[in-house]
């Protein structure tokens, strides 16, 4: 997950954030306005509605000791199998499926609006670079994907359509960015990435996903878009919003069935670093030129995410899109996070003194040692963006830190283990990842505790 590593007649967006900042929206995700009983298509789906709170997750946390300071706090609903679409009973999850999740949200909306956010996560061949996320559809199982996975997610969510519920759906994380970094010639192309490119099946697959949920009037689809540490380099940042239009015109789908994007899904990337920035040259030497930046175009995800919502606008999708980005675990709070810049005297001294990401590379993303809660989740924060979310529920293991057997399709992936020294993705540096993890999705008690501790802002 590092360098070296989309209908016609449906109102635009044009300047709705901004607008909403200008006239004073309320920016909390609890605010609410006036609603019909199935509320009109809008241009911010998270302004003026509340977000749906998973029971499952919330219970799960209030469990932890100091846990209820959150436990309320809205988070995604995963759909990472298609079991889970009628409920199989996981850890996490319970024996809840999407239909049981949706009654229970229009509980919640008691008529008025509110936001139902849904991971579609079950591409064939799924996360091609990286085996603790693989999933149980084979390279070639396109039709399966279609017709046992996003037909019956498309079929459920439509008998909600004339409710209050606005549903939100992220398309697929760790999937088309690896398509353009993960593939050869690039030294750090896996096998598995090169079958995805070559049969077709991650374009198709979201194409798929994007056309028949966009078809759905109170859906808002927003594809994956990796991070800043991820495709924020020259030769990842076009072809990658290149990749995701051709994915939006691919297998039924148009760009009007892509409401926006969503960067840092399930990762830890800085919201915003305020010690340094690309520009600044110290003691003689670039910022952009620091081991930890290495030659990137951004520094954090709000700066990427807003420049990148500009290049996916002149790549043809349109003007009014909207970004979200995952706070859930890039705080990076706690007795350690700097309150200054470094020193002055080399720029890796610099940047490494003051940075907020404390992870010890971009491409390490497996439950990070010294993580903690980010923003809480907010609408329209910042123009451009349609709101920050913990669309990764805080405290579901990325992966298990050694390997254990299981029935739910997720490999053994060794950057999960935190004596692994590393690989071409993450150039050969030691993984920085928790020991003792369980397999991903599943309750992880000790990392739910250190993001609670390191949150930032501070859990009052």
């Amino acid at each position: 997950m590092s360098r070296t590593n989309a209908h016609p007649t449906r109102p635009r967006r044009a300047l709705a954030v901004a607008s909403a900042l200008l006239l004073g929206v309320t920016t909390a995700l609890t605010a609410s306005a006036p609603a019909t009983a199935a509320d009109e298509r809008v241009d911010n789906p998270y302004v003026g509605a509340d977000v749906y709170v998973n029971p499952i997750w919330s219970a799960n946390a209030a469990a932890e000791p100091g846990g209820e300071a959150v436990a309320d706090q809205p988070t995604g609903v995963w759909l990472d199998r298609i079991s889970a679409i009628e409920g199989n009973d996981s850890p996490t999850t319970g024996d809840m499926g999407l239909r049981d999740h949706l009654d229970e949200a229009v509980v919640q909306a008691a008529g008025e609006p509110l936001v139902f956010q849904l991971v579609v996560y079950n591409l064939p061949g799924r996360d091609c670079a990286a085996l603790a996320s693989n999933g149980e559809l084979g390279p070639e199982e396109i039709d399966r994907y279609e017709s046992e996975y996003i037909d019956p997610i498309a079929d459920i969510l439509s008998d909600y359509e004339d409710t209050s519920l606005r549903i939100v759906t992220t398309i697929e994380l760790d999937s088309l960015p690896n398509l353009i970094t993960n593939v050869s010639p690039r030294n750090t192309a896996t096998p598995e990435c090169d079958v995805m490119l070559a049969n077709g099946n991650y374009v198709n697959g979201v194409g798929y996903a994007l056309s028949r949920l966009g078809a759905i009037d109170n859906v808002y689809n927003y594809v994956d878009a990796g991070h800043h540490g991820w495709i924020g380099w020259e030769d990842n940042f076009s072809a990658s919003a290149a990749l995701f239009h051709e994915a939006a015109n691919a297998n039924g789908a148009t760009p009007d069935d892509v409401h926006g994007f969503i960067s840092n899904t399930a990762n830890y990337s800085a919201l915003k670093e305020e010690h340094f920035a690309i520009g600044e040259t110290i003691n003689g030497t670039p910022v952009r030129q620091s081991s930890w930046v290495d030659w990137n175009n951004y520094v954090d995800e709000l700066s990427f995410a807003q420049a990148l919502r500009v290049e996916l606008v002149s790549q043809g999708f349109d003007p009014g899109i909207g970004m979200l980005i995952d706070t859930s675990r890039n705080g990076w709070g706690g007795p350690d996070r700097p309150v200054s810049a470094g020193p002055t005297t080399d720029v890796d001294a610099y940047v490494d003194g003051g940075r907020f990401d404390r992870r010890i590379q971009y491409g390490n993303w497996c439950n990070q040692a010294g993580a903690g809660l980010g923003e809480r989740p907010t609408a329209a924060p910042e123009p451009g963006i349609d709101a920050y979310v913990w669309m990764k529920p805080p405290g579901e293991s990325d992966g298990s830190s050694t390997e254990i057997p299981n029935d739910e399709g997720k490999g053994f992936d060794r950057m999960c283990d935190p004596t692994y020294e590393g690989n071409p993705r993450n150039n050969h540096n030691m993984s920085g990842a928790l020991p003792d993890a369980p397999v991903s999705g599943h309750w992880f008690s000790a990392q739910f505790q250190e993001l609670l501790a390191n949150a930032h802002p501070p859990v009052q």
